[in-house]
């Protein structure tokens, strides 16, 4: 479980196919260091599972529908990720629910500013909008963002400026797929009111 509030950024060091499908990911960073082969990190959203970590630098193994379902299979070599270590139970919860199991991907149609603030345009798909409403909560590469409105097929997201130089986003350009989670408690609420 996660907050969906990112705590660093990574370096992707390197990517190496497996035989079999899928792939190891090799990243950098800070947050790696304290790291401990079987910890779960969101790396843009996704939770991955830490293997040999050496230092500030770790490997995950990417499933092949890891790598098809997820912008995971987009990185490169120096490409930047979010960062978020799994919630501990003594943790705050600053951000919503976010568990790092990615629905869907969107894609970037509009990032820029907009007189002195900056907005943030993703198309997706029907089957994750249906779970977004205007002011609720959105994972966005494994940030927690709150939905400012919906637009014709997609949402709108304001940025503040932290968000902006705190993780990928500055990086984004329109056409960009983006990992996108929507709420927990939306999917739920279907369920169970699918049942009634």
């Amino acid at each position: 479980m996660f907050t969906g509030l990112v705590q660093a950024t990574g370096e992707v060091i390197a990517i190496t196919p497996r035989a079999q499908g899928g792939a190891r990911l090799t990243l950098r960073s800070s947050l790696i260091q304290s790291a401990t082969p079987g910890d779960s990190i969101a790396v843009n959203g996704c939770c991955l599972t830490v293997t040999d970590p050496q230092g500030p630098q770790a490997s995950f193994d990417l499933l092949a529908e890891t790598l098809k379902l997820t912008n995971l299979g987009d990185l490169k070599i120096g490409s930047t990720v979010n960062l978020e270590p799994s919630l501990r139970p003594t943790d705050r919860m600053g951000g919503h629910f976010v568990t790092g199991h990615i629905d869907s991907c969107g894609t970037v149609a509009f990032l820029g500013q907009d007189g002195a603030d900056w907005k943030l345009d993703i198309q997706a798909p029907e089957t994750v909008l249906r779970h977004i409403v205007r002011k609720g909560c959105v994972a966005v590469d494994g940030m927690s963002l709150t939905v400012a409105d919906l637009i014709p097929g997609g949402l709108r997201i304001w940025i503040i400026p932290h968000t902006l130089a705190a993780t990928n986003l500055k990086q984004r350009k329109s056409g960009d797929r983006v990992n996108l989670e929507s709420d927990l408690l939306a999917k739920y609420t279907e369920k169970l009111l699918q049942r009634s």
